[in-house]
């Protein structure tokens, strides 16, 4: 009975510590969508494409992401407020390589669009960063 009970209470403290690192890694990732966001709200999308992750730079060149972001935000109008609804921890994503991605969903509203969900999916990288990979908004 008492090795159960020394067994139940080590299961909880490893899903404890789990839960509290995911929390730190949920944290680094929303930080970093923050402030990736912030270059994109202000229309400096060169700017963000710098700041985004390898495989985002992989998959669209510096003057295709401007040309697309630009197109994407527009119709939206300004930027007015977003509220993050959920920011989930995976090692996979389809079409994506295995590896550590936060994927973040926000409620947006902008002058044009009150209701606009954005998700953002930040990946830690190779030097320990967490960079965009990847964002879409309707």
């Amino acid at each position: 009975m008492k090795l159960a009970s020394i067994l139940l209470s080590l299961s909880a403290l490893v899903f404890a510590s789990a839960a509290a690192q995911d929390s730190d890694v949920v944290t680094q990732a929303t930080t970093s969508a923050t402030a990736w966001l912030a270059l994109v709200d202000a229309g400096k999308y060169p700017a963000s494409w710098d700041q985004a992750a390898g495989l985002f730079k992989a998959a669209v060149s510096r003057p295709s992401w401007a040309t697309a972001a630009q197109a994407a935000r527009a119709p939206f109008g300004a930027f007015q407020s977003r509220e993050i609804k959920s920011a989930t921890f995976t090692r996979t994503l389809p079409g994506a390589p295995d590896g550590e991605y936060v994927v973040i969903m926000y409620a947006s509203h902008f002058q044009n669009k009150a209701n606009a969900i954005e998700i953002v999916a930040p990946m830690r990288e190779k030097d320990g960063a967490w960079r965009v990979s990847g964002y879409s908004v309707k």
